[in-house]
């Protein structure tokens, strides 16, 4: 009980001191919170509406997509109209009726604007039906009743200004729909922000799947008492078995959305939870230098309490109890903040168009149980080493001044560890760029990055005394003796030095890292465009990567002075090799004049005659894992159509970003063997201008696409641009998340500093009394504040160019082989630095320039 009485005293007399440490641990907690928080509410929000939207069980077509994926001729795999009569006399059954949907639609309005989402959720044009009635409701107008009417769903019709009588045009495979709107339908669960649009069911059935007899589903609805298993087994046995359709019960269909979904959902998740666990790892540094500095200021209170009967694990007990109730309250505080921080997740998703109802706010059990076993464990393991020096201070220590002399041997074996580690963590960065595979290779960097970064973070005391004194020669000498004390003060305890600058220098290590790769990747692909393509102008939908509507494909084909147009997709196929083996690899069929788009290297044979019938090209690295040769023959099993024979007409080189392994095959080829309705539509297509034209054909495929708003054309500058905006979208995301370890990182710079002056009051004190104006003594704290911040970026931002050079040569494998330094980001970072320095002193110099000189003279230790 004195222990604990003993614990819970010193932690209410340094609740200021450890509260910037609780503040570390609750933001780590509350990320890690907030990530589980929001990731169940998602979840809750897709299950229900994926259960109740799904009727009680729904047959299908063999065949249909099950992951998802849409069919690449625009049109979904559909079934017999006349399935619906079989299934309604099944026993059982109290309703049967026929679906036909598609996502592989555009839905624009009067201005051509796209009525998608923005978030990638899918577009879905559909016949209205009585199930729909499940999830929701006709709250404005009619279901539509013929084919120049349209109901649309009340988020989009809200998001976009729509209202009935307003036109919307349906973009899709088999041609476009106008109609006007006649109805608005709200969902009676949360919409996740998809945007759907209803048709007649005549109307869908034509205009969505190309056919008047077809559906894409049957859903049928069980009668009372009769469950979802029992109907499933009758209207199997109405079907005469199951071996042409696909039977799934309520459950089943909406565990295999969930799936789906749930892949989706956990990338997302464990992604977030990575950056949880770089701020936690950045918040050990906080909590180890906050306990070792109470300690040292606590020595001669210590060596009072061994001299009157203490023991050594009283004392260590009494330190680990500090940091339990740390990790309590910053847990418990942080668990609240992460709720709160999953709320504005939310609002800030349904801001930019995927809505989430907090009515779904989903708080499982387990989340505040993890929030508070990682902030206890975490803040106890972090806080372990400053205990055990405590239970070490001997009751001798009560006769000495507060602070303990460090321990010189011990920092020997430190730095020879360090040291050891840094050399090992070097060498497998430098087996990394030696090696021949890319998996080999990423598990050298992982070690390496794994070592280094150890080592770093072990041997920082020994590089804080070589950095800081090169820094102050180029910083803080300028400032005079102000400077130079400044120096002496970052350089007095170089193991706290090391320490914070290592909380620094995690995240802007990753940030390093990062702008390496992304600059280097697309310093790679410029280079790759350069070399290798030579069409003017491409056309492709940029976002989504659907195919291309045979509307939108025969616009592009009518426009005057080009050279040639490409059509150019992928078709699905099990390629078998003369060996025997098959792999489902597929095939590109392009025209001809796709060689002069894209220009591969060819190792033997001739690539002009792979397109001439029934030939084709194979990639070096499938040649010879497979060993085959020019004049060979492969069997390509179509999925869409039937098996041919092609022969190998020439072998291209593998060492390339664009196209790597792919086989090439006429279109002609191809659709010899695919029936015309299952021919995949064009995935990209690639325009050459007649010389001297490129200006005006450029104008004239911009004009010619305008109608259908979501493929567009690039030329090569416009390539580039899309390809550096997408790198750094996603690199600036990345940055985000890094930024709550970067904060963690700056208030243990603050806690040092506000701890180092309590620490040094009689020396302020002393400083003050012979002449140190306030002014002099803020400007002090802040220069040492500054060069710690600039010793923790310097080390950061060279550790992370060497982990991201590494990086490049893995992807040097892939084919992106130019390594580009982002020097301006580098240095950009490495000037905030020293800003982020001054913030983090604002507070510390402001309190130590208002200290009394008296009492800070008279102060004991």
């Amino acid at each position: 009980m004195t222990v604990w009485k003993t614990s819970v005293r010193n932690f209410l007399a340094h609740k200021g001191r450890m509260a910037l440490s609780a503040v570390a641990v609750l933001l780590s907690v509350a990320f890690v919170c907030g990530t589980l928080v929001f990731t169940d509410t998602m979840n809750t929000t897709f299950d229900k509406l994926f259960t109740i939207s799904s009727p009680d069980v729904t047959v299908s077509p063999k065949g249909s997509d099950d992951e998802g994926e849409q069919p690449d001729n625009g049109k979904p795999v559909s079934l017999p109209a006349s399935v619906v009569q079989q299934v309604e006399k099944a026993d059982g059954v109290e309703r049967a009726e026929g679906s036909a949907f598609s996502m592989a639609v555009t839905v624009v309005n009067s201005d051509n604007k796209n009525m998608g989402s923005d978030t990638g959720a899918p577009t879905i044009a559909s016949n209205w039906t009585k199930n729909d009635l499940r999830s929701m409701e006709i709250t404005s107008g009619h279901a539509p009743r013929g084919p120049t009417e349209v109901m649309v769903d009340a988020d989009t019709a809200k998001k976009h200004k729509l209202t009935i009588g307003d036109e919307l045009r349906t973009i899709a495979a088999t041609g476009d729909l106008k109609a006007k709107i006649s109805g608005i339908a709200s969902f009676t669960v949360t919409n996740p922000g998809a945007a759907v649009v209803y048709l007649d069911t005549a109307t869908a059935q034509k205009h969505l799947l190309g056919a008047p007899d077809v559906f894409t589903q049957i859903l049928v609805t069980a009668e009372s008492g009769v469950s979802d298993t029992q109907l499933k087994k009758n209207v199997a046995a109405a079907l005469d078995g199951t071996a042409a359709y696909k039977l799934q019960t309520q459950q089943e269909a909406a565990d295999a959305n969930k799936d789906d979904m749930g892949a989706f959902l956990d990338v997302m998740k464990y992604a977030m939870l990575g950056f949880a666990g770089i701020a936690f790892l950045v918040g050990i540094f906080l909590i180890v230098n906050t306990f070792s500095m109470l300690v040292a200021q606590r020595t001669r209170e210590i060596g009072l309490m061994r001299a009157i009967g203490s023991s050594r694990k009283q004392v260590n007990r009494s330190v680990l109890l500090e940091a339990v109730l740390l990790g309590i309250v910053g847990s418990l505080l942080g668990v609240a903040a992460g709720v709160g921080l999953a709320v504005g997740l939310m609002k800030m998703m349904s801001a930019v168009g995927m809505t989430l109802s907090t009515e779904d706010l989903t708080v499982a059990w387990t989340t505040p149980a993890i929030g508070l076993l990682l902030g206890i464990v975490v803040t106890v393991l972090a806080a372990y080493i400053p205990a055990r020096r405590a239970g070490k201070v001997s009751p001798m220590a009560a006769l000495r001044d507060a602070g303990t002399p460090a321990d010189g041997r011990s920092g020997w074996v430190r730095a020879g560890i360090g040291l050891f580690l840094t050399a090992a963590g070097g060498a497998a960065l430098w087996a990394t760029t030696q090696a021949d595979k890319a998996t080999e290779g990423s598990m050298f960097l992982a070690l390496g990055v794994l070592l280094t970064l150890i080592g770093f973070i072990v041997i920082g005391p020994l590089l804080a005394g070589v950095v800081v004194r090169g820094l102050s020669v180029v910083v803080l000498r300028l400032f005079g003796p102000v400077g130079r004390l400044a120096e002496r003060n970052a350089l007095r305890n170089p193991r706290r030095t090391g320490a914070t600058g290592a909380a620094l220098m995690i995240g802007l290590a990753l940030v390093a890292c990062l702008s390496v790769v992304g600059s280097s990747m697309v310093a790679s692909a410029t280079e790759e465009l350069d070399k290798s393509v030579g069409a003017d102008f491409i056309v492709q939908d940029g976002s989504t990567g659907r195919p291309i509507v045979p509307q939108a494909a025969d616009a592009v084909r009518a426009v005057p002075g080009l050279e040639h147009m490409t059509d150019y997709t992928f078709v699905k196929a099990k390629i078998t090799a003369p060996n025997g083996k098959t792999e489902d690899e597929g095939i590109t069929a392009a025209d001809p004049t796709y060689q002069q788009d894209v220009r591969r290297t060819v190792i033997s044979g001739d690539l002009a005659k792979a397109y001439g019938k029934d030939a084709m090209s194979v990639g070096d690295e499938y040649a010879e894992r497979h060993g085959i040769k020019v004049g060979d023959t492969i069997t390509v099993a179509f999925k869409a159509g039937e098996t041919a024979k092609l022969k190998v007409a020439a072998i291209t080189s593998d060492d390339t970003n664009i196209d790597r392994g792919a086989m090439y095959t006429n279109l002609t080829t191809a659709a010899s063997y695919v029936p015309a309705d299952r021919m995949p539509q064009n995935v990209v297509m690639f325009a050459k201008a007649e010389e001297g034209k490129e200006k005006e054909a450029y104008a004239a495929l911009k004009s010619a696409i305008a109608e259908y708003p979501v493929y567009k054309v690039q030329n090569q500058a416009d390539f580039k641009e899309q390809l550096k905006d997408q790198i750094g979208q996603l690199l600036n995301i990345v940055y985000g998340l890094l930024a709550l370890a970067i904060i963690v990182a700056i208030l243990g710079v603050v806690n040092t500093l506000a701890l180092s002056v309590v620490e040094r009051t009689r020396e302020i004190g002393l400083m003050r009394a012979i002449g140190l104006s306030r002014r002099q003594l803020r400007r002090m704290i802040r220069l040492e504040s500054v060069v710690i911040a600039l010793f923790g970026a310097l080390l950061g931002l060279g550790l992370g160019m060497g982990w991201g050079t590494a990086a490049q040569k893995l992807l040097a494998l892939e084919g992106l082989e130019v390594l580009e330094i982002p020097w301006p980001t580098i240095l950009t970072v490495f000037a905030c630095s020293a800003l982020v320095g001054l913030f983090a002193a604002l507070v510390p110099a402001f309190r130590a320039g208002r200290m009394n000189v008296l009492n800070a003279i008279a102060t004991d230790g």
